[in-house]
């Protein structure tokens, strides 16, 4: 029984060498706006992806391209004998969820004010191996 538990962990620790992740906590633009850039992410090739956030007219895309060059440097200090060509990493999930709101109040007609919400957001990248090269 010990054999197994310890082959399953050799496994597991195998696993977690084919995955990195990076994450950005509170960045001041609004969910809905960072979901936009993230989207057309998901899923892709890690080059490609560069290539799409770094060519992007929205100011998102600049704090994800740093997070996608984040997660690629979390790959490599996992992985400091593979080769990211060869690898075929893709971006394999992203989420995009909201933050703390700042609240503030803007003056209105006849003495009213409006609040005004300046939202944030919380970005996770996972970055995956492509097992599909062997074809």
């Amino acid at each position: 029984m010990g054999a197994r538990k310890k082959i399953k962990a050799d496994q597991r620790k195998e696993a977690k060498k084919q995955v990195a992740f990076a994450k950005l906590n509170g960045c001041p633009t609004s969910p809905r706006k960072m979901r936009i850039v993230a989207d057309l992410i998901r899923g892709v090739q890690v080059e490609k992806a560069l290539a799409i956030l770094k060519f992007n007219p929205k100011a998102a895309s600049v704090n994800l391209e740093k997070l996608l060059l984040s997660a690629i440097a979390n790959w490599q200090a996992k992985n400091a004998d593979a080769n990211i060509e060869d690898a075929g990493l893709l971006v394999k999930e992203i989420t995009v969820d909201g933050a703390g709101m700042l609240k503030r109040l803007s003056p209105a007609p006849q003495g009213r004010a409006h609040r005004i919400r300046k939202r944030s957001n919380h970005v996770t990248i996972v970055l995956g191996s492509n097992n599909l090269t062997s074809n």
